[in-house]
């Protein structure tokens, strides 16, 4: 046997690993929160979220009064519903920048990365329903000569 692969030193014992890797959600190291940070286009939102009794407040407002349209509210309730959290944590929001749609993904993106850090068991959940991939899609740049991005001034001959 090599070093590498020697036995434990005596005082780590199986039953130390086993503290070390719980199965329910560990405690917040800074004050019972769990942080995620989401982007999307030039949106950021910085989520944090507690046990609690289901308030989901969006820069100091319900969520509901927030989005305006019904499928962002969706969007971002599908994330807890998904992960059977609804309604069991409290979750505070802070976005800026970007509009509506870019808010919303911010939003799913920051929620997610959240929730795995308050339960590492809900990771396959939240990947296989893509909230925890950022969308690296943003506008592309206009160029010189061009009155867009990829459209061009009429062509003439003659």
């Amino acid at each position: 046997m090599t070093e590498k692969q020697s036995t434990p030193a005596p005082d780590e014992s199986p039953a130390a690993d086993a503290v070390k890797t719980p199965s329910s959600p560990r405690k917040a190291p800074d004050g019972h929160w769990w942080w995620g940070l989401g982007r999307r286009k030039s949106a950021v939102a910085r989520v944090r979220i507690r046990p609690g009794d289901g308030k989901f407040i969006i820069n100091k407002r319900v969520h509901t009064e927030f989005l305006n349209a019904e499928r962002d509210q969706k969007d971002v309730i599908n994330v807890l519903q998904k992960t059977k959290t609804e309604g069991s944590l409290d979750v505070y929001v802070n976005v800026r920048g970007g509009g509506f749609t870019g808010q919303t993904g911010a939003i799913v993106l920051g929620l997610g990365r959240a929730l795995f850090r308050y339960d590492e068991s809900l990771e396959p959940i939240l990947r296989s329903n893509g909230f925890l991939s950022r969308d690296p899609r943003k506008v592309e740049r206009k160029k010189y000569g061009q009155p867009g991005a990829r459209k061009r001034f009429q062509f003439s001959k003659r």
